[in-house]
């Protein structure tokens, strides 16, 4: 229980199916001034004392478990890790996978509970055969499936969604209030919850060694100077104080990171859409569909941000470069998607159907490689 609207009218909803329910919190911290508060935040001392509240109207029993080693070491290492790296993590999405249905399914099972119960927008349908399957929440504008890609066949057997048919957020909300729980109108959520202040630049500027370097266009040639790669992301226009400006005029925009060569490319606009991803890590959503085992290429879906758009694409395994079978994806878009960097995350769908995600290794726009 995060201590926002969503997981509380999900947990309502379990106890009014029957289940014994337990609310738990999750402490991502010793030092609570380190996350965001307000309606920013999702894990503070306030959180807790709101999921408190909900568990108290809702009458279950509630618990706050410590995971902050475990949260420190999978999501905000990872994320400092992965920008050092010069590649563009989402530490939401390994929350998801390394703690909400990790280290914390662990934990339930081994104290005897059947399922992990969330108020995420999502949908698990089982198949004839009775294996479960991730899909689409039915409001597709609150649909949270995206961040749940990473959940795999054995961890969607104890997941449960009570929010999967809701129609709207409003619809919770009013649900909420007329159940008596304080959060009925809290905010959303949103941004990076260990950034207090929002300025990801600034704090990961106090964890790596930035070393001043060379921002240049797509042909190589130099157009200015940046104070350290790895606060660039793929896409960004802003704060590039170039001192060379463009033969057309137009603005430019971070095409690629080169932290080994402490480098910015930055070029057009058009030079930012991707036609081929190849990703790494890849893990399936449920029973993987049959083409992942022939290597057959299959018709998809892929979306590589939360609240993207999903785009039309073809997919196959490929070996990876270690010569192993079936270790990396390639995605080939029919249309082309803007900005997209490695260290994101993809997410294959076939129509409401989560397939599986991947991390992305590389991004490949075929008008640059004209070039």
């Amino acid at each position: 229980m995060s201590g926002g609207v969503d997981s509380a009218v999900a947990a309502a909803r379990a106890v009014e199916a029957g289940h014994d329910v337990v609310g738990v919190h999750l402490a991502l911290s010793r030092m609570p001034g380190t996350l965001r508060t307000g309606s920013r935040g999702c894990c503070t001392i306030e959180d807790s004392r709101d999921a408190w509240r909900a568990c108290d109207v809702l009458g279950i029993p509630y618990y706050v478990w410590d995971f902050s080693e475990r949260f420190k070491e999978d999501v905000v290492q990872d994320f400092i890790d992965e920008y050092a790296a010069g590649r563009t993590p989402n530490p939401c999405m390994r929350c998801n996978e390394r703690i909400k249905f990790a280290a914390l399914l662990e934990k339930a099972i081994a104290l005897g509970f059947d399922a992990v119960c969330t108020g995420h927008y999502a949908k698990v349908i089982e198949d004839a055969d009775g294996n479960r399957e991730l899909h689409r929440a039915a409001d597709w504008a609150k649909d949270q499936s995206y961040v749940l890609g990473v959940l795999t066949h054995e961890q969607l057997k104890h997941s449960m969604f009570p929010l999967a048919d809701t129609p709207s957020k409003a619809e919770v909300r009013a649900e909420a209030a007329r159940r008596g729980l304080s959060v009925a109108n809290k905010p959303d959520s949103h941004d990076i919850c260990f950034i207090p202040d929002g300025d990801t630049a600034g704090w990961l500027a106090e964890k790596i060694d930035m070393t001043q370097g060379d921002i240049v266009d797509e042909t190589g040639a130099k157009v200015g100077e940046h104070p350290g790669a790895n606060a660039f992301t793929v896409g960004q226009r802003r704060g590039l104080k170039l001192g060379t400006p463009a033969a057309d005029g137009k603005p430019r925009f971070v095409l690629e990171i080169r932290p080994k060569e402490n480098k910015v490319v930055v070029g057009p606009e058009a030079l930012l859409a991707i036609d081929e991803i190849r990703g790494i890590k890849v893990s399936w959503a449920g029973l993987p569909i049959a083409e992942v085992e022939t290597g057959a290429a299959f018709d998809c879906y892929a979306q590589v941000r939360a609240h993207g758009d999903p785009v039309p694409a073809t997919a196959r395994m490929e070996p990876g470069a270690d010569g192993a079978a079936g270790n990396q994806v390639v995605v080939r878009l029919v249309t082309p998607l803007r900005g997209v960097a490695p260290g994101q995350t993809v997410v294959l769908y076939q129509g409401s159907r989560v397939l599986g995600q991947a991390t992305i290794d590389a991004a490949r726009s075929l008008q640059r490689a004209a070039l």
